[in-house]
């Protein structure tokens, strides 16, 4: 959660200071503009809350890595509706969308904090996860999209420490030799391994030998 609180705080930082042409900006996730792949953000965040209301399964079968299998989730439907959604929350936010992420992240971490460590949640797929396992996953959504931003506002892509090393240890559990041994940063790591920079032959065969998982992220 603290991966989660960290890389949050860095971006609604990022996204305070923006001018109303920033938010029309095209992403490298189309056909979302700023605004609506903040929305999207701000949406699976929301999430959170809504599991926590929920019952809670009796068992988890899926962890951080299972979650972005993939099956029916990134299919065409799935997907209309995700961007949908995100559009549709950036709409209604209008020119209050930065303080709406502020109050959904911040939420979200507070009631998180008042959770046992074993708590599991159901989530809208019907994955049954422990609440941490899913906390690594919209890990994923702010600290991945937040590369995606970096790229449209045309800033130097960032990760904050904690999500950084959350996010290694997620895709490449034995990163620190492997990276050492690409001259790579985590950041260059991160997003090399989710597909938002070009991956030579040479480093995708270093990769795949030490053991990279590939997240199905879908189209976004």
């Amino acid at each position: 959660m603290n991966a989660l609180a960290a890389e949050a705080a860095r971006l609604g930082s990022v996204l305070a200071g923006l001018g109303p042409a920033d938010w029309a900006r095209p992403t490298p996730c189309p056909p979302w503009d700023v605004a609506g792949l903040v929305g999207h953000v701000v949406t699976t965040l929301a999430r959170v809350p809504v599991m926590l209301d929920g019952p809670a399964p009796a068992v988890a079968s899926v962890d951080a890595v299972d979650y972005y299998r993939p099956d029916a989730r990134f299919g065409p439907d799935v997907d209309a509706a995700r961007i949908s959604s995100g559009r549709s929350l950036a709409a209604g936010a209008g020119s209050g969308l930065s303080a709406e992420f502020d109050r959904v992240w911040r939420s979200v971490v507070t009631r998180c904090a008042a959770e046992p460590a074993d708590r599991l949640v159901s989530t809208r797929h019907g994955d049954a996860m422990l609440l941490t396992d899913f906390l690594v996953t919209r890990v994923v959504e702010v600290g991945v999209h937040g590369l995606d931003l970096a790229a449209a506002l045309d800033r130097e892509p960032w990760l904050t420490p904690e999500a950084a090393s959350t996010l290694t240890d997620l895709l490449l559990p034995a990163a620190s030799g492997v990276l050492d041994e690409l001259g790579w940063d985590r950041v260059t790591f991160v997003r090399a391994a989710t597909g938002r920079s070009p991956l030579d032959p040479a480093a995708r065969e270093v990769l795949e030998r030490s053991g990279l998982r590939r997240l199905a992220l879908g189209p976004a």
